[in-house]
């Protein structure tokens, strides 16, 4: 079947074959598999005692691993409806290509208009804070740009339920404003973190954050030529649980600023992260995240380093009911990977991953990625 035949026939299932015609749909897709190796030294401790006794852990494995990295189809385009003004859309689906799972995860869902207003869009989608500092989210691995070296993983990457407002761009200059209301799930009073509880396998946030705005969130950026520029605000509008150490913060906010430069065979960015919204550490964190990349023909090489260090080093809790105390410290982690392009939509890879920490909450890490990527 020719492509744009596929096309009409999923957007015909999709949408409706009466409506399919006169709009301009696009199919699209990524297939990302490597093959793994992962070296762990994991130490996850509940708690360390007042006399320095640990309670039980966790220890780290190695193994190899034929893994999915993101993987996606979907369908998106546009029908003009007159006077400047659009309709747009997009549905995207997570393929599982190694383990099954297919048709899941919190891909971009969405719908809305455009026109010289800009743009106002709902459902799942990308959030302001990712398109402000996510510079440097270059690397094919999808293990690099995650909770261990993005703060922004666990709520900046894509929410669901947002609403998202986005300007024109004037002269390289663009702002959008998210808002997330996710609704609310049993128990409906919320006291301890444990009344907290989803309402969707794929949602980010839980329910019971608030009974209106749970989540907003606004980025700035400019782009002029090479030069990029990026900064973004975020806040969870939940209960602070003052009572209970929690990893987010309920109740907390995050910011940061990115700048990048690309031109020619080369590519840098910077990115600085701090706050609390996030899983990595207990309270505030910040973060540095630094990236390079040179291209020569069908080749890219890239590498990164970033940094991030906890607020508080001693973190109070109470596991098993014994009181004590969980010590947090700095994280490094290092990337390196060669790209070959065997055409503009086919390319193979080579990664090496690595981190270096040693707490109580998590051990030093190594992976390797061996994979390959075709998109259509």
């Amino acid at each position: 079947m020719k492509k744009s035949a596929l096309v009409v026939a999923v957007a015909a299932a999709l949408v409706g074959f009466g409506t399919a015609a006169h709009a301009d749909t696009t199919l699209y897709g990524s297939a990302r598999v490597s093959v793994d190796y992962d070296d762990v030294d994991t130490t996850y401790l509940n708690a360390r005692q007042p006399n320095g006794a640990l309670v039980p852990f966790t220890r780290g494995f190695n193994a190899w691993d034929v893994f999915n990295n993101t993987s996606r189809l979907g369908v998106r385009g546009e029908e003009e409806l007159g006077g400047g003004l659009s309709a747009i859309y997009q549905y995207e689906f997570g393929v599982d290509v190694t383990d099954g799972g297919n048709l899941q995860s919190n891909r971009p869902k969405w719908v809305g208009l455009k026109g010289g207003f800009g743009s106002i869009t709902a459902g799942t989608q990308w959030t302001p804070y990712y398109n402000a500092i996510a510079v440097g989210d270059i690397f094919n691995s999808s293990k690099f740009y995650d909770k261990d070296v993005y703060l922004g993983d666990s709520f900046g990457v894509r929410m669901d339920n947002s609403i998202v407002y986005a300007t024109p761009n004037l002269s390289g200059f663009k702002a959008e404003v998210m808002l997330v209301m996710n609704g609310s799930c049993s128990p409906n009073d919320p006291v301890t973190p444990a009344d907290l509880c989803k309402t969707g396998a794929d949602n980010k946030l839980n329910g019971n954050l608030s009974n209106d705005l749970d989540m907003w969130n606004l980025g700035l950026s400019y782009k002029n030529g090479p030069f990029f520029l990026g900064a973004s605000y975020m806040s969870l509008e939940g209960s602070s649980f003052d009572n209970f150490v929690t990893r987010p913060t309920w109740d907390g906010n995050q910011w940061g600023v990115a700048v990048g430069f690309n031109t020619g065979p080369f590519a840098v960015s910077l990115a600085y992260e701090n706050g609390d919204l996030n899983v990595l550490n207990f309270g505030k964190t910040q973060n540095l995240i630094l990236t390079g990349q040179y291209t020569f023909g069908p080749n890219v090489l890239r590498a990164a380093y970033t940094h991030s260090s906890p607020e508080d080093d001693r973190i109070g809790v109470v596991s098993n009911g014994v009181a004590g105390v969980l010590l947090q410290d700095d994280r490094s982690n290092w990337a390196l990977g060669y790209q070959y392009n065997l055409s503009k939509r086919t390319r193979v890879w080579v990664e090496y991953l690595g981190q270096e920490v040693d707490n109580d909450l998590v051990g030093s890490t190594q992976t390797i990625s061996i994979g390959t990527r075709h998109d259509f």
